[in-house]
């Protein structure tokens, strides 16, 4: 119920952005909280999902053998355990991290369980883009435990991760295509077609490749950061590029999203090694001024 798969994406990109705020310096019990905070609180929302989506569970080939769809876990019981799950992890956050990591992960779970689950994907086409959101916040907990402030390195990092989210899901989507539809999900390959969703794709690659190198540009990474990024996100690119003359959009698109945790990971891993950590004011303290 709690989605290990998910957890550990998201428990990668949260290391990375808490080791590019941190700049080289470590400190082991801050780490400890954010890393394991952010999990409990990410294994909290998959829970609540699973208990908001039993019913259109059932109606998809890889979810319809879920405990919730079958009954093997009773509502009550897994209420108790996505609150205790909840409770525990925000509670760590709001003990041993900073108040604007904790409202990010407020943020993310608000999202997620809410706007996303409750209702934006059973009912709209842009369902992928406000969640993506949520996708995205954990890297932003990271870097705020380390800095307590919003400034362009966590704003970049918002971006960079939304972006990254996009051709990631409508990958998922298109190789699922048959799930979701069976299931009236209105992403975008069922709702307006697969080629409608190729060219989306290849817009939000684009836009992610130019985004994950603005932190370099912006001095919050090096240059071998940079030409990583350049690397693994060009790579990407012409995968998806690939798919306006593929004649199997399903391998195709299994492709884009195998090479998407390929991507993600090399920028987290690298913007760990390659930070530069600028000194940078709070863009909410520049708002307020």
């Amino acid at each position: 119920m709690t989605k290990p798969g998910i957890i550990f994406g998201n428990l990668v990109t949260v290391i990375g952005g808490y080791f590019l705020a941190a700049g080289g310096r470590f400190e082991p019990w801050l780490f400890l909280a954010v890393v394991l905070g952010t999990s409990l609180v990410v294994a909290s929302g998959c829970v609540f999902n699973n208990i908001i989506d039993r019913d259109i569970d059932g109606h998809m080939a890889r979810t319809q053998s879920r405990a919730m769809v079958t009954g093997e876990i009773s509502i009550p019981i897994a209420l108790l355990f996505g609150c205790l799950l909840g409770i525990v992890g925000f509670g760590l956050l709001a003990w041993m991290t900073t108040p604007l990591a904790t409202g990010f992960a407020a943020l993310g779970f608000a999202i997620y369980v809410g706007a996303y689950s409750l209702y934006l994907k059973r009912h709209s086409v842009y369902s992928t883009l406000i969640g993506s959101l949520s996708g995205a916040s954990p890297p932003v907990i990271g870097y705020c435990a380390v800095t307590g402030t919003f400034d362009l390195g966590a704003l970049l990092l918002l971006i960079i991760f939304s972006m990254w989210q996009m051709p990631h899901s409508y990958a998922i989507a298109i190789f699922r295509f048959d799930d979701y539809a069976s299931a009236s999900i209105p992403v975008l390959p069922v709702k307006h077609g697969i080629a409608v969703a190729k060219r989306h794709i290849v817009i939000y690659t684009v836009l992610f490749v130019i985004a994950s190198v603005m932190l370099s540009v912006a001095g919050y990474t090096g240059w071998a950061y940079a030409i990583v990024a350049v690397a693994v996100g060009g790579y990407w690119l012409s995968i998806t590029l690939r798919g306006f003359r593929t004649t199997n959009d399903q391998a195709w698109a299994r492709k884009v999203f195998g090479i998407s945790i390929v991507v993600v990971t090399a920028l987290s891993v690298m913007m760990s090694l390659d930070s530069r950590m600028p000194i940078a004011e709070s863009l909410l303290s520049l708002a307020s001024g």
